[in-house]
């Protein structure tokens, strides 16, 4: 399976959502927070006047001469967006197109917008091609990983099916 940046974030998120968004049992549609964060993309793409670049696996909100600008609704797992980021940075760069990161989080309610910056080095990338290999790995396990049981899980798209139904 071709690796692509949600399936990044959600390992670093849930290993159980990231298996699950894998094998294509989506719940996202159903989500106020997905749509909420749909939302505010196509809102910042229209204020920009630019879209999503779709490459190969991956979705850049936005390129500019120097950065990879990745957006986001919240900051809640900062972790994972960076490895996303970087993720998305690698795979410009195997196209010849170097560029920073920058992840923006652009929370409802907030006055100033919060700013990371990432680079892509030497030995992330060594890490990405490892992580990649554990991801490869967890999604071809035959059997779903077990839920987190943590405060996170209930904002979560897939809550019903990990703890009612599934």
């Amino acid at each position: 399976m071709k690796i692509t940046g949600t399936i990044i974030n959600y390992y670093f998120h849930c290993k159980r959502q990231c298996w699950l968004f894998a094998h294509r049992i989506n719940l996202e549609d159903n989500s106020e927070l997905v749509k909420i964060g749909k939302v505010m993309h196509e809102e910042k793409a229209a204020e920009a006047k630019t879209a999503e670049i779709k490459i190969d696996n991956i979705r850049v909100d936005k390129l500019t001469k120097d950065y990879l600008i990745e957006i986001k609704k919240s900051d809640a797992d900062i972790e994972a967006v960076k490895w996303q980021t970087l993720f998305y940075l690698k795979v410009l760069k195997e196209k010849g197109v170097f560029k920073k990161g920058k992840i923006e989080f652009v929370e409802k309610n907030k006055q100033h917008k919060k700013i990371v910056y990432v680079e892509l080095t030497d030995d992330i990338e060594q890490q990405l091609i490892q992580l990649e290999q554990d991801i490869q790995n967890l999604i071809e396990n035959s059997r779903v990983p077990p839920t987190l049981n943590e405060k996170k899980c209930k904002k979560c798209a897939y809550y019903e099916y990990c703890y009612i139904g599934g």
